[in-house]
């Protein structure tokens, strides 16, 4: 029980620390590189625990025997390097976390509202368990432990059981054999659609803001949705799928026509994921410049005929670049004033990932 006790104090600290620089972790990319299927390895300041170090019997006392204070502690003095600094030094280790309890802290230190699934939250789907216990089955699902109560319960009842010599022998009448129950669950589904310009504006830095966000939604999200399926768009003047690796590696050059993702990730979600039974979720991100505002005009229709009345949220980041106009953000403010089913968020620099996750998740939808 004491190890149990001591895993636990440890777990704690753990998550303590965590939180308490959860805005580093955040930002740290180097974490996201080692994620291991449903585990992330993160590096935490270490705890030094003391020690006693034993000597030989015949020593003196604490405090006791020969020496200075300043003289070597084990053995000879040697000189050092380099010259004396003010600061202790910082030691780390890595530790195994589980996306679960990384979406728990990201809640808890964001205080994000749990989401309420739409459309499909009111689908149900049985699945069968072998959870339940009958007279009948195949030799292959007799419950041996059932049955040896049933035959002690028989041989108690008629009196044959014998404390001195205590063999139970169970018959045909005793067995027990496990048998299908259906179960019924509650049934959501749903996927993001991640849409990325990748025309000459967006570098290496707004690329790395991008990753670590939807990292960090992809997260939350899992948390609240088993399944979670993400989909990957980037575009210039076209739209294309590609895959995660691509998504963030992936540079050109040339104009910009935003209209080409949204028509692409309209097509994506007429041709998989239906309304009624999926929870959708599109995020674009961008440095905010278009090829014409006849363009832009077309988005606006898309996002008001199209994506607004059907998908759970539609978010936009504009990821600040010293090339881009940032003139997309203005337009959509100006001509979706209130409308609370997008959400828009400026990402300046990493510091505001944090600011911009809320922005996004912040409204449990």
């Amino acid at each position: 029980m004491s190890i149990l006790k001591d895993q636990k104090r440890f777990h704690d600290i753990i998550r303590g620390r965590i939180k308490q620089n959860f805005k580093k972790y955040v930002t740290h990319g180097e974490m996201i590189g080692k994620r291991e299927k449903e585990f992330v390895k993160i590096p935490v300041p270490s705890v030094d625990i003391p020690r006693f170090k034993y000597g030989k019997k015949e020593q003196g006392g604490v405090g006791q025997g020969e020496g200075k204070p300043g003289d070597s502690a084990e053995g000879e003095a040697k000189p050092g390097k380099g010259e004396a600094g003010d600061q202790p030094g910082e030691h780390s280790i890595e530790v195994e976390v589980s996306l679960e309890e990384l979406a728990d802290i990201l809640g808890e230190a964001l205080e994000l509202p749990r989401i309420e699934p739409r459309g499909s939250s009111n689908m149900s789907t049985e699945k069968h368990r072998y959870s339940g216990r009958n007279f009948v089955g195949p030799s292959g699902l007799r419950v041996f432990k059932n049955s040896y109560k049933e035959a002690l319960k028989r041989s108690i009842a008629s009196g044959t059981y014998d404390p001195e010599n205590p063999i139970i022998i169970p018959i045909k009448r005793d067995m027990r054999f496990l048998t299908q129950k259906p179960v019924i669950k509650p049934h959501t589904k749903a996927v993001v659609i991640y849409m990325m310009d990748v025309s000459g504006s967006m570098g290496d830095e707004q690329k790395e803001i991008v990753r670590l966000e939807s990292f960090w939604i992809n997260t939350w999200l899992t948390k609240n949705y088993k399944g979670l399926e993400t989909r990957f768009i980037i575009h210039d003047a076209a739209a294309r799928e590609v895959d995660e690796e691509t998504f963030f590696s992936t540079s050109e050059s040339g104009g910009t026509l935003i209209s080409s993702a949204y028509k692409y990730c309209k097509k994506i979600i007429e041709e998989d994921y239906p309304i009624n039974e999926w929870n959708i979720y599109p995020f674009h991100f961008s440095d905010g410049d278009n090829w014409s505002g006849d363009d832009t005009r077309l988005c606006i229709n898309l996002l008001k005929d199209y994506f607004l009345p059907k998908v759970n949220m539609f978010g936009y980041g504009q990821v600040e670049s010293k090339y881009g106009s940032g003139q997309f953000y203005k337009d959509l403010e100006k001509h979706l004033p209130g409308d609370d089913r997008i959400t828009l968020s400026r990402i300046e620099n990493k510091d505001k990932i944090i600011t911009s996750i809320k922005d996004f998740l912040g409204k449990g939808k």
